[in-house]
């Protein structure tokens, strides 16, 4: 991890930032995007780190994470049983009662607009609003 100081000392944003450059593949660059991704649709946002390294984003309660993993990067959504997902960009975590994911493989295709839609749902639902 290429940093000055502890992991500690550094914002969930700069952590964030360090595991971008650390996987260095398809990866790094599939989460730099749902990133950027998560700020258009809600330029409010609040990044924080969590469970030993996850990615997590916030607007009056948790919106989704960012996971990832040899084959997949993971996008959470706390409460997105309780989404509307017109989509169908779920694809993951289906069978829970609250959870449901969304498990993007390498060269996979980001349907933006619909993903911004569903990232405004989830701050909506939380009780927030999110511009972009």
């Amino acid at each position: 991890m290429s940093k000055t100081g502890s992991q500690s000392d550094r914002t969930p944003s700069q952590l964030i930032d360090d595991r971008i450059g650390e996987l260095g593949d398809w990866r790094g660059e599939m989460l730099a995007r749902l990133r950027a991704l998560i700020k258009e649709a809600d330029p409010e946002v609040v990044e924080e780190w969590k469970w030993r390294g996850v990615p997590v984003w916030h607007h009056g309660g948790m919106i989704c994470t960012g996971e990832t993993y040899k084959k997949v990067v993971k996008m959470t959504f706390a409460k997105g049983a309780a989404l509307d997902d017109p989509s169908s960009l779920f694809n993951a975590s289906l069978e829970g009662n609250t959870r449901r994911a969304i498990d993007f493989r390498e060269g996979e295709r980001i349907d933006e607009d619909a993903l911004k839609a569903l990232i405004r749902a989830a701050v909506a639902l939380n009780g927030g609003r999110a511009g972009g």
